[in-house]
């Protein structure tokens, strides 16, 4: 059977298509709210998730894809940036990605982020990301997943 899409994932589909992706996005049967519950459900390692997280770097919301295998130092991060980088809010990162929480995807947001790649995807053959909205996910690569979101690759520690 057939399964249709969220609203917000078929966006997200749709974006994807749009920058030369094939835009396929898999429903998971179980939660995939972290890095380590879709590279479980997944059967990956944590490394090669995709998390997508909304910083502000000096007020200005932005957007690092961070692989599930690390966390983002805010100083030293902030630092290679070239500012003051802090977590946005949850009101905030709803406003900008128009996303819930758990299944942001790195694209179909309503507002062009300036997006920052985390160098240790690339260590990744593939790369599994939300797809817009929890238990979704879709398959991509480091140099097909900085193209898409037209990031910029920073190591992030």
């Amino acid at each position: 059977m057939r399964r249709s899409l969220p609203p917000v994932a078929s966006r997200v589909s749709d974006t994807l298509i749009a920058r030369g992706h094939h835009g396929v996005i898999i429903t998971q049967t179980e939660p995939t709210h972290s890095a380590e519950q879709a590279a479980r459900a997944l059967g990956v390692d944590v490394g090669a998730i995709t998390e997508s997280m909304v910083f502000l770097l000096d007020d200005e919301p932005v957007l690092l894809l961070v692989s599930g295998s690390h966390r983002v130092d805010l100083e030293r991060t902030g630092h290679r940036l070239e500012g003051t980088l802090e977590p946005a809010s949850v009101a905030m990162v709803r406003e900008v990605t128009g996303q819930p929480i758990g299944g942001i995807a790195p694209v179909g947001h309503p507002t062009n982020l300036p997006t920052y790649v985390d160098n240790a995807l690339s260590e990744h053959r593939e790369l599994w990301a939300a797809g817009g909205h929890p238990n979704t996910v879709f398959r991509t690569s480091f140099p097909e997943l900085v193209r898409i979101t037209a990031g910029l690759s920073i190591d992030v520690d």
